[in-house]
């Protein structure tokens, strides 16, 4: 296959994901948390138990009028959305889905990458905040400032354990140097990264950023139509990229039964099962208040984080 060829199936196949799989998990986060609550949800979009409901949504959207507050920075409050979404398609380029080199982009310091664009996140929240010219929208972004940078620590560290313990920062490398045995070694540090991911993209109960009973809706509340949706989307982009970042870390990628056939297969049911839990996790918590997320993070996570990186350094000098 020629290499223009090779080049644009992988891009066009990462654009067909990011803009299919977050509303596979946007329709199943309505349908999870309906079943768990007791309510029926959304019915009627599609006839067949509102398949079609979050297009409908993006239809009402589109549809709404776009405005700007008149003390806003115009350039800066329509660029926001663009930054928050933006990231997220980077990174799907450099998830491995399968062996064999079934991945967009092949990276050598691919988790670095990752990493590094994951925190650009706290950019559009600054830009959305400040450019909105409202005083709720300043403190929730002032609140998602702190959030962001708080957990970006224990984030970076817990990837930095699984990294030392593969030897690499190859995010393929990494899967390929997975053994089942890591579900038991490296747990604390999956449970750290997975908790600070949830923080990063500010999911329940890590929503402290757009409280409502407090803030209105935080860094969004001036948001509406499209640019709003854009940040709605970009949630959405934000789970299937946590949860496969955590898959591909701590759960083996694509290692399961028939891995040189189905290895994309298994990538996926597990960034759906992780997803599953993030929803779940939703509907079971309340809200944490500001100085809980913050002891979480430095009393908690952060050493946490690091006693499992001075184990991975000691299993890795033993053996």
């Amino acid at each position: 296959m020629p290499l223009w060829l090779d080049l644009t199936v992988r891009v066009v196949a990462v654009v067909g994901g990011f803009l299919t799989l977050p509303l596979v998990v946007g329709q199943a986060e309505h349908k999870v948390m309906a079943h768990m609550q007791g309510r029926l949800g959304p019915m009627y979009a599609g006839a067949f138990h509102g398949w079609a409901q979050l297009i409908a949504d993006g239809v009402k959207f589109v549809q709404k009028e776009d405005i700007a507050p008149r003390a806003a920075d115009r350039r800066v409050f329509q660029l926001a959305p663009i930054v928050a979404l933006f990231p997220y398609l980077l990174i799907l380029l450099a998830i491995p889905l399968g062996p064999g080199g079934l991945v967009a982009q092949a990276m050598d310091i691919g988790l670095f990458f990752v990493l590094a664009v994951l925190g650009v996140g706290v950019v559009a929240v600054l830009m959305s905040a400040w450019a909105s010219a409202n005083k709720y929208s300043l403190l929730g972004g002032l609140r998602g400032a702190a959030q962001l940078l708080g957990y970006e620590l224990p984030l970076v560290l817990a990837a930095a354990s699984v990294a030392m313990a593969a030897g690499t920062l190859s995010l393929p490398g990494i899967v390929a140097a997975w053994q089942p045995w890591w579900l038991v070694w490296q747990f604390p540090a999956a449970a750290v990264f997975f908790v600070a991911g949830l923080a990063e993209i500010r999911r329940p109960p890590f929503d402290m950023p757009i409280a409502d009973s407090e803030l209105v809706f935080g860094y969004l509340t001036e948001y509406t139509g499209l640019r709003f949706a854009f940040f709605l989307l970009a949630e959405y982009v934000g789970i299937v990229v946590i949860a496969a970042l955590t898959t591909v870390l701590f759960l083996g990628g694509w290692h399961g039964p028939w891995a040189d056939q189905l290895g994309w297969l298994w990538t996926l049911v597990k960034v759906f099962a992780v997803s599953f839990v993030i929803i779940w996790l939703r509907v079971t918590y309340p809200r944490l208040r500001e100085d809980q997320l913050q002891r979480l993070c430095w009393l908690v996570l952060v050493p946490v984080a690091l006693a499992q990186l001075v184990l991975t350094a000691a299993v890795r000098v033993l053996t």
